[in-house]
């Protein structure tokens, strides 16, 4: 299992468009062959800052499987404008 992490800040007085609309892109993600399971953390002490965790299968499902796919178009019309600035997105496994 590896784990995607990426810390999403999104643009001041956006953050209720963002979320309404994360709701729609997680049909998206969660449709690609490796995909595990996601969380979408909002940060208590700064307002627009999120963490998204994704579990994938391997570090392929993500970056090949999702990234090259028609679903990541659709995730990326729908989410890619709110952030600022855009998210480094890294990959973990466990020990």
């Amino acid at each position: 299992m590896i784990l995607e992490v990426a810390v999403l800040n999104v643009k001041p007085g956006r953050t209720q468009d963002f979320e309404k609309d994360f709701q729609t892109a997680a049909q998206y993600i969660s449709s690609i062959q490796g995909y595990i399971k996601h969380s979408l953390q909002k940060c208590i002490e700064v307002d627009n800052q999120y963490l998204l965790l994704v579990e994938w299968t391997s570090v392929e499902a993500h970056e090949v499987g999702f990234r090259q796919s028609p679903q990541y178009q659709e995730w990326k019309a729908l989410l890619h404008d709110y952030y600022n600035p855009f998210p480094q997105v890294l990959h973990y496994k466990s020990l």
